[in-house]
């Protein structure tokens, strides 16, 4: 076990010690920028371009398309694959002379930039990006101008690609210029917008959105939902709502707009179907609507099954005496079966007998 620890920090140790080599192997390195797809040139230090050097990526032989050319080094259509740092060692002893760590990328083209306030009346914000990647380093230069004076910029302290401006006057009738330029290594490019006030006003969408069934009722659903907490002053600048709703059997949503009310009871719901709910929110005055809110799931009172009493109840069981079995309905059969002489001798003597007495009576009758 003692032996596993020691090997593991070990390991540990070498991998520091190498990043640490690296890092502070980068530190004396120039960095050199180049456009991608074009041949790119290192020349090694102040040496002789006649000089006789070796060169290494990353501690390692040069791999990609190149040619040496003295103490220069052309790599030819260069790509992402080419990042790294080159090293260059004057021959015959081997000396390093020159590290260069070298980043292949693209001039910014025009970023795209959009403003909107969604705490008018405070102050609105602005954000941009490229749609095109540079791969390198790229700073964005902002420029925001009101009635020909320029207006302090704030950049944001979470996203990088955004800023926040005040209004300097409420209900202004000059516009807004703002100029976004995007600058590298390679090159720069610009991007101007023109907007009133009035204009870029869009509040955040409204939140806490709660839509809860209505007992005993089955086709109802009362739904709840707050103004957005972005909103600095909903009492002057109050909001007007928009609700829509659906059954999730259903593609087409059902729209209801209202003035500054933020509850709403949905009245023609399926019964016993799931809904799915939504609200939006504006400015009663200008602008435009808010995305809309994160959607909420509910169903409709559903009635519990009632439970019906059964009408008939069970009558006492009575003690009766057994009624003697009915006789018979089978025919009388003259022949005798086989194996049932006895039984049938046995019905047949009565009749026997009675039909001697008969005769006997009949016979002293004639005598008498």
């Amino acid at each position: 076990m003692a032996n596993t620890v020691t090997l593991l920090c070990c390991v540990v140790l070498a991998a520091v010690v190498v990043a640490y080599a690296q890092r502070r192997s980068q530190t004396g390195a120039s960095s050199q920028y180049e456009n991608m797809g074009g041949d790119v040139t290192m020349k090694c230090g102040s040496l002789d371009s006649e000089a006789s050097v070796t060169w290494k990526v990353n501690g390692t032989d040069v791999t990609a398309r190149h040619r040496e050319e003295g103490s220069r080094l052309i790599l030819m259509e260069v790509d992402l694959s080419n990042n790294g740092l080159y090293s260059c060692f004057q021959n015959p002893n081997g000396e390093r002379r020159d590290q260069i760590n070298l980043r292949i990328g693209t001039s910014p083209r025009e970023p795209t930039v959009m403003c909107r306030s969604n705490t008018y009346p405070k102050g609105f914000y602005c954000s941009w990006h490229l749609q095109h990647p540079t791969s390198i380093p790229t700073d964005f230069h902002v420029n925001v101008q009101h009635n020909q004076e320029s207006l302090e910029v704030t950049r944001d302290t979470v996203h990088k690609n955004r800023c926040h401006v005040k209004f300097p006057e409420v209900f202004s009738s000059y516009p807004y210029r703002v100029n976004v330029t995007a600058v590298n290594a390679l090159g720069q490019a610009s991007t101007t917008i023109t907007f009133e006030e009035f204009n870029i006003v869009k509040p955040d969408p409204p939140e806490k959105v709660v839509a809860t069934p209505i007992p005993n009722n089955v086709r109802r659903l009362e739904v709840t939902w707050t103004s957005p907490s972005t909103w600095p002053d909903v009492e002057s600048f109050p909001l007007k709502y928009f609700l829509r709703y659906r059954p999730l059997i259903r593609d087409q949503w059902q729209h209801v707009e209202l003035s500054d009310s933020t509850f709403h009871t949905i009245t023609d719901a399926y019964i016993g179907k799931e809904y799915i709910i939504q609200v939006a929110a504006k400015d009663t005055e200008i602008g435009t609507w808010s995305d809309w809110s994160v959607a909420v799931h509910a169903t409709p009172w559903i009635d519990e099954p009632k439970l019906i009493p059964s009408t008939t109840e069970q009558e006492p069981l009575l003690e009766t005496t057994p009624s003697p079995a009915p006789p018979s309905a089978e025919p009388h059969r003259a022949d005798i079966p086989v194996g049932g002489a006895s039984s049938s001798l046995h019905l047949l003597s009565p009749l026997l007998w009675s039909s001697c007495l008969l005769q006997g009576a009949l016979t002293l009758a004639l005598m008498w």
